[in-house]
């Protein structure tokens, strides 16, 4: 039996998982601070590595901030692909996991840091800010498809995408992000 990390060396598998780790940290540094007051030194102090260590795993703070959020923007894609590939649970309840895996998380004190950093700041980030979304509704749209057929999904997608951004500043808490959405969804599923 090989191992899931068959074909690596043990020191390159270390290297992809502290990069995942600073990764993560620098995100929950830049919600905490915001981009422009988050230092290098506030980012190597929380992913507990030494700056000159940061600096060899990213040029720059620019560089970093883009690393951290494609990545973030990537596990989230990757977490909507697999809830909506479940065929084994019913597809409303599959729309609003996608949708909070999407948007869901970022509800909350400092989760909605996270979102708003990365809205004030998409001239760093380059494409990533409107590819990743794109591929959201482009999953959201296929899989409403499968269940509702080709001529309904656009804009039933697009419906849902709209009801999950105004849920998404309206909502206190997650729990009534979902409570809210799963009513959207199943208005619009009718």
């Amino acid at each position: 039996m090989s191992s899931p990390d068959a074909g690596h060396s043990p020191s390159t598998v270390a290297d992809t998982d502290r990069r995942t780790m600073v990764l993560e940290s620098a995100m929950a540094t830049f919600a905490r601070f915001g981009y422009r007051k988050t230092s290098m030194e506030e980012v190597a102090r929380a992913a507990r590595i030494s700056r000159p260590g940061l600096y060899f795993l990213f040029s720059s703070k620019e560089t970093l901030f883009r690393a951290a959020v494609t990545q973030a923007l990537d596990r989230d894609i990757t977490a909507v692909e697999q809830v909506l590939a479940d065929s084994g649970r019913p597809f409303s309840e599959r729309l609003v996991e996608a949708f909070d895996q999407w948007a869901g998380r970022y509800i909350g004190p400092l989760a909605r840091d996270v979102a708003t950093v990365i809205e004030d700041n998409p001239d760093l980030l380059g494409e990533i800010v409107e590819t990743a979304p794109r591929r959201f509704e482009e999953l959201i749209t296929a899989a409403i498809a499968v269940e509702s057929g080709r001529e309904a999904a656009i804009p039933v997608a697009q419906t849902m995408i709209s009801a999950s951004i105004g849920l998404k500043y309206q909502a206190a808490s997650r729990d009534f992000y979902l409570e809210r959405l799963a009513v959207a969804i199943g208005l619009l599923m009718r």
